[in-house]
């Protein structure tokens, strides 16, 4: 298992805290360049959320990390244990096998593109009792790797 560190999850950069009140939407964002074939447990730390940010959705995307005709590739998106709030890493999605064909009308490109789940989709929306890290974790590697970017967008408001 390794863990890789996306520039915008990094220890020293700094994590936004809104100047206005609460209601306003913002978006934390990180991205990184997968450059060999993940492996499981491999966590790709890619944002961080203020204490106190209510997430209220969000979006993965990437180019596709696994040109196999039977993809073998296994993504969930979570979070890491906070010193508040436990570890969870596949709160906002267990998207498993990722699938990057194209879907007419919806997703004409190859590649992925999903919008968060797992306790998101039952709970509603969550909200960190500190500072939190969000990113990818793989279960299972791809059969047939292909470097690419993977990116995650969180969309969020704080009190």
């Amino acid at each position: 298992m390794a863990t890789f560190t996306a520039a915008r999850a990094a220890s020293t950069f700094p994590i936004f805290q809104p100047p206005h009140g609460s209601g306003v939407l913002c978006c934390a964002w990180g991205t990184i360049e997968v450059a060999a074939n993940p492996v499981a447990a491999d966590f790709y730390a890619l944002l961080k959320l203020p204490k106190g940010a209510t997430v209220h959705g969000g979006v993965l995307t990437s180019d596709d990390l696994d040109t196999n005709a039977t993809e073998t590739l296994d993504l969930d998106i979570g979070w890491l244990a906070n010193g508040v709030d436990a570890a969870d890493p596949d709160g906002f999605g267990n998207l498993g096998v990722m699938g990057a064909d194209t879907v007419a009308g919806v997703k004409p490109e190859s590649g992925y593109q999903f919008p968060l789940g797992g306790r998101f989709i039952t709970d509603g929306p969550i909200t960190f009792g500190a500072d939190t890290t969000v990113g990818v974790t793989c279960v299972a590697t791809a059969a047939t790797f292909a470097a690419g970017t993977l990116t995650l967008r969180i969309y969020y408001t704080t009190p």
